[in-house]
């Protein structure tokens, strides 16, 4: 009796450690799995020092203003955090609004698929994504539109995650990735038919380096919308608590510097575009974009503990818990913005390049 016993608790406890580890957690079912957790195209031995580089920036901070030094800055982090974002969040590193009946995966599709509705691209159009990631909203767009998409992203892990997805969905004749900066492209000039960004040229130290890359690489008569993080007009400089929430946003998101939403419109009209529309789409009647960070707190310590685990075994690299607990504090800056409207990750603005 004692040793069906002792079999019965040692099989219940191999099957939770498997439901735990395999089953629980991951937010894309086809993406990541715990145990696969790396540094991205870090060594495992490199990630915890990799991490300690990342935040050293931020004591040399001029450093991060530059166009030559955001490239090492981004890439970086997007080694650090890829691999725990496909994992805990999906394949689109992005924010949408809450949507009554929708899951939160399908309220993500739904965000995405507007960009292509606003650019007004077809099946045969070639359309740019600027700072693509490992790609969830190219598919979705691929998909929505019959475009063909070109992604381009500073990050080689990225770049070869992207790929991996787009060949298990049977896309990958119809979505391109390129490794590159986004402020130095490798494209023709006027050899897109329409670009979109996602919460992506936050990243960009100065925007109309980037906005004026893809002014030149559109064709004339051509559409970019871009969903912009931003500072509302609720922020305060003078404010403590609002310069505390958005310096740990920068921070916990490799960002040199949010700017405010009354700045986008005038730095696209500087680099030539027209400004057809822009709003923000996390104003009411909008869902609150961060009730999926608040609904996942409890989610944070069952992966947290999990990867703690993995780390002492050796599974995972060490420095990954360090950047799961940094990703976990920068959750809650980005709540409390949220919650306080002093910014926003989903300014839209809609421009178009002129004939001529």
């Amino acid at each position: 009796m004692d040793s069906l016993a002792l079999f019965c608790t040692a099989s219940l406890l191999a099957g939770g450690v498997y439901w735990f580890v395999f089953l629980l957690g991951a937010a894309e079912r086809k993406g990541k799995r715990a145990v696969h957790l790396s540094g991205g195209s870090i060594s495992a031995d490199k990630v915890r020092d990799n991490y300690k580089q990342y935040w050293s920036f931020f004591r040399r901070p001029k450093e991060i203003e530059t166009a030559d030094k955001v490239p090492a800055f981004v890439d970086t982090f997007y080694n650090l955090v890829t691999d725990i974002y496909e994992w805990g969040w999906g394949q689109s590193f992005h924010f949408s609004p809450a949507v009554d009946g929708k899951s939160h995966r399908d309220a993500t599709r739904v965000h995405e698929e507007m960009a292509a509705d606003l650019l007004g691209i077809r099946a045969g159009d070639r359309v740019l994504d600027a700072g693509c990631g490992v790609g969830g909203p190219m598919r979705a767009i691929a998909k929505h539109s019959g475009a063909n998409v070109v992604g381009i992203t500073i990050n080689e892990y990225q770049v070869s995650r992207a790929r991996l997805h787009n060949r298990k969905a049977g896309l990958e004749t119809q979505c391109e990735v390129v490794c590159g900066n986004f402020l130095d492209m490798p494209f023709a000039e006027n050899s897109f038919d329409g670009a979109y960004s996602i919460e992506a040229t936050c990243h960009a130290p100065k925007l109309e380096e980037v906005y004026s890359e893809i002014f030149r690489v559109l064709k004339p008569g051509s559409m970019y919308v871009s969903y912009e993080w931003v500072t509302t007009e609720l922020y305060r400089e003078d404010d403590a608590e609002h310069v505390e929430v958005i310096q740990g946003i920068e921070r916990g998101d490799a960002l040199p510097g949010l700017r405010s939403y009354s700045e986008i419109a005038e730095i696209a009209r500087k680099v030539g575009f027209e400004v057809v529309k822009e709003k923000d789409l996390a104003k009411p009647p909008a869902g609150p974009w961060w009730a999926r960070l608040k609904m996942g707190r409890i989610a944070y310590w069952r992966n947290h503990i999990l990867v703690t685990v993995l780390a002492w075994l050796g599974i995972a690299p060490k420095g990954v818990v360090d950047v799961h607990e940094m990703l976990f504090k920068t959750a809650d800056y980005l709540s409390r913005g949220g919650e306080t409207g002093i910014f926003t990750p989903m300014y839209m603005i809609l421009c178009r390049k002129p004939e001529s």
